[in-house]
């Protein structure tokens, strides 16, 4: 397989795609400056390269990226998770080490579940959204496309997130969340429209 985007991210990807007993050919990225990465090639065309997995961590680059590729995409899971065989995970997505999925879960396609989060039975992740890692969502949640739930976050049962929202950083949701919100605290409290150029964005990392 290959993974678009010679990062961090991309790293870890790559060593949870081996662990599962997978091969990594390459990297994709658009640094004309970059040749090699991790002891890999890297390309600057995805022409022809495939399975691919976007191992881009923001959830809006990594649909842009999507949206304009035409190949295949691979799925990875870490040896260490634990993922219910009755729970269905998406083309592009990857399971971090640790993290649990539960009986019946539903996760979108280019997820990040990521190091130690637990989804529980259930619940319905829409595609694009990121699961930081030891984020903990209850039973019957469900979670709109683009949503970042942040370090260390937890949800009740039966509580439905909106699309592209952010949860903050050790938040805990207890209420519905409509689209587009960010929301932080104990219990999580509105901060109104997502702002992605401010320093609580997805991209600038103090709730990722």
């Amino acid at each position: 397989m290959y993974l678009y985007g010679a990062s961090g991210h991309g790293k870890v990807i790559k060593d949870i795609a081996e662990a599962q007993g997978s091969s990594v050919d390459g990297f994709v990225d658009d640094n004309p400056n970059l040749s090699l990465y991790c002891d890999k090639k890297v390309y600057h065309q995805s022409d022809n390269l495939s399975p691919i997995i976007v191992s881009i961590g923001v959830n809006k680059t990594r649909k842009a990226i999507v949206e304009r590729m035409k190949c295949q995409y691979a799925t990875a899971i870490h040896p260490t998770a634990i993922v219910s065989p009755s729970a269905k995970i998406g083309e592009g997505s990857v399971v971090m080490p640790g993290a649990i999925i539960n009986a019946d879960a539903v996760i979108g396609k280019h997820c990040i579940i990521n190091t130690g989060a637990s989804v529980d039975h259930e619940c319905v992740v829409g595609d694009y959204c990121h699961i930081a890692p030891h984020a903990s969502l209850c039973g019957q949640v469900r979670v709109g496309e683009g949503t970042l739930i942040g370090v260390g976050a937890s949800v009740i049962p039966c509580v439905e997130i909106g699309k592209w929202c952010i949860v903050g950083a050790g938040s805990t949701v207890v209420n519905n969340i409509p689209d587009g919100k960010t929301v932080v605290g104990v219990p999580a409290k509105s901060l109104g429209k997502k702002d992605l150029s401010s320093p609580m964005s997805e991209a600038g990392g103090a709730i990722a």
